[in-house]
Order: C-alpha cells, then structure tokens, then sequence
C-alpha cells in the first residue's frame, strides 16, 4: 500500500506540472488567427447536437462563481458550481466514458456504461454506484463542454440563436453560437456556445446571468484529441477493500417521495408561464418546468432537511424574505423556500426572483 501511495503521490506532481502547461494553452494560441465558415446558427446547432458519437480525450476546465447556500446535503453540487474544475476526459460514446476531477490532493473518476455510473474515490477509496434516474444532481461531468454545450442547445428554437463569428479554443478553429432564451421567466442572459469546426464537438460554453457583466459559468477544453479511447480506460472494476455506497440521486428523489405522499396537492399543468414537463420515473410529486435554458424544479421537502436549508437561505446576501416564504439569486441559479399547504416545497431553477414569487403565489394561492 505505501508503495502505491507513494507512485501516486509521484503521479500528481507530474499532473500538476501538466495542468499548469496546458492552462497556459489558451493565452498561447489565442493570437492564432480563426478561421470561420459560411455555418448558420440553425445548422451549427444541429452539428453540435450530432457529435454525440464523435469519440475523444482531453483536458477541460469549468470555473463557476455560483454561491449556494444549500445545506450539507448537497455541499459537493455547490463546491461544483463555485470553484474550478479541472477535467480529464476519456469519449467512447452515450454511455461509455470517463470524467476524471483533477485535485492537488488526488482525484475521483466517473465511469459511466449502459448500467448508469461509479464514483471512485482515490482518497476514500469509495465506489458509489449511481444507477439511471430521471432526475439527477449534476456532476463534473455535466460541466464538460461537449456535454453541456449539447444540453444547452437541445430544444433552442431558430429565433434564439444567432452566429458570433470564429476563436481558436484548445488550438482548433470553433464556430460562435449564441443563445438568447425566450421565456420572460428566465434569468439567462445568453449563452455561448464554441463548436468545433471539424467535428461539431462544443468546445466551450458560457452561462451570463441577466444582468451580469461576465459569465457566471465558463468551461472549456484547454486540450481536445479525436480519437476513440481504449476500452479498458474507461472500464471500472471495485478495488478489493473498497467501499461501496449508493448514489444520493436516488435517496433524494425517495425523500421527495415520501414527502409527496404525505401531502394531497398536485402541481398544476403550468408555473410562472412555464409548461410541465413530462418525465417518466419521476414522483408525481416533483415537477419540471420549461424547456432548454429556462428550467424551474418544484420539490416537496422533508422536515429535517427544510430547517437547515431555512437557516442558510435566511441569512443569504440579498435574500428576499416575505410572505410567500424566502428566495435567493446566485448568478442565474434561483432558489425559494415556500411554506406549502402540505408542508415545505423548493423551488429551483434558472428563473428570476419575480418569477419564483409568481410561481409560489400560484402554489399557495396568497398574494406577491
């Protein structure tokens, strides 16, 4: 064991050397000149929408400036959204990857196949198995651009995209998409999208909040290389000795559960001028709300985890607390603690503070 901790240790000073290299890359090749194509925003969207089956490794990195006050149950989602995230990525396709979170300290790898995902953490030596759910936290690999850029862009309609012209992004030429979502909910400003010229992977994206000078979100990929990853990079076997666990995705979505039946109201059909989504597997008693950038997320909660999300929003920079109960904005990110006919209900989602206290009047009936 000392000597694998010792070839570890050995291991991340290389890393750390070559992390350091390739986050100067940018500034290295933004004087390269970029070469841009005659690609509308319409067909653009739909190359990067199709490189899902276009394999490939490389570095990444995702900087958030999210501050959320959201409890120690969900303190890995915020160190996500607030801190920097370098990446190494492994492609093999939908269900067949690796995202490995890059650490002075050590790492934790996702292996994802067509069974859902493990969790390795080095320094823990914990496996957490994660199977597929219809509603999941977000992890380090939804920040990878190629993931997030295709998410974002998936039900954009033609009227809110429009071309940005060419950059140089992990030293290959990438196409500028915007997007300006529609819905008067909405606290996005825009976002960014850079494609890949030669493949339609999105090689960077970035998330500006209504309002905000800079992006709230910005990842990228500091290295990209086409290419197919040998299988055995991105299979997973449990180490002997290890510690195995089950994902919080599907305790949480069991705490929504039980906190739902105990009620007997049911969401409506709409949401501050959002429609419902269908989601199967999801409880009944958990609603989705809007389409593509605009989303708002309606949970009924358990006692013991509304008290402390209470405390910590309460005392939030510029939390707004009144009748209808208490709401924060951070960056894009809203969210609001109402006190429901049937108990404590949160709402979340990337939709302005007006636009959660319309959505609590309609929840509770009372007045904004």
């Amino acid at each position: 064991m000392a000597g694998r901790r010792n070839g570890a240790a050995g291991r991340w000073a290389v890393v750390g050397v070559a992390v350091a290299v390739l986050a100067a890359l940018p500034s290295l090749v933004a004087a390269l000149p970029a070469s841009d194509a005659a690609t509308s925003a319409g067909g653009l969207r739909q190359r990067a929408l199709g490189s899902a089956d276009v394999a490939f490794s490389g570095y990444a990195q995702a900087a958030g400036g999210l501050s959320l006050p959201v409890g120690d149950q969900l303190t890995d989602v915020a160190d996500l959204l607030s801190d920097r995230t370098t990446m190494r990525a492994w492609y093999r396709g939908a269900d067949d990857w690796r995202v490995d979170v890059v650490t002075p300290t050590g790492e934790t790898d996702v292996h994802a196949d067509a069974g859902g995902s493990w969790t390795w953490d080095y320094v823990h030596a914990t496996a957490t198995r994660t199977p597929p759910a219809p509603l999941a936290l977000p992890t380090a690999s939804d920040l990878l651009p190629s993931a997030l850029g295709r998410r974002l862009l998936s039900e954009a309609h033609d009227d809110e995209l429009s071309r940005l012209g060419a950059e140089r992004v992990a030293g290959r030429d990438a196409l500028g998409l915007r997007v300006v979502p529609a819905e008067e909910a909405s606290s996005v400003a825009r976002v960014d999208v850079w494609v890949d010229a030669d493949s339609g992977v999105p090689l960077r994206v970035q998330v500006v909040a209504d309002g905000a000078a800079g992006p709230a979100l910005d990842t990228g990929f500091l290295s990209l290389e086409l290419g197919t990853p040998a299988a055995s990079v991105t299979a997973f076997a449990v180490p002997p000795g290890a510690d195995v666990r089950e994902g919080q995705d599907a305790q949480l979505l069991q705490a929504a559960s039980r906190a739902g039946r105990e009620g007997r109201s049911r969401l409506p059909a709409a949401l501050a001028g959002l429609d419902r989504r269908s989601i199967d597997g999801a409880p009944r008693s958990v609603g989705v709300y809007g389409r593509g950038i605009t989303l708002l997320a309606v949970s009924p909660l358990p006692g013991q985890v509304a008290g402390p999300l209470l405390d910590a929003l309460v005392v939030a920079p510029g939390a707004v607390v009144d009748d209808l109960g208490v709401r924060i904005a951070s960056g894009p990110l809203g969210l609001m603690l109402v006190d429901g006919p049937d108990g404590p209900v949160l709402l979340a989602g990337t939709v302005s503070l007006d636009a959660l206290a319309a959505a609590a009047t309609e929840l509770t009936g009372g007045d904004s």
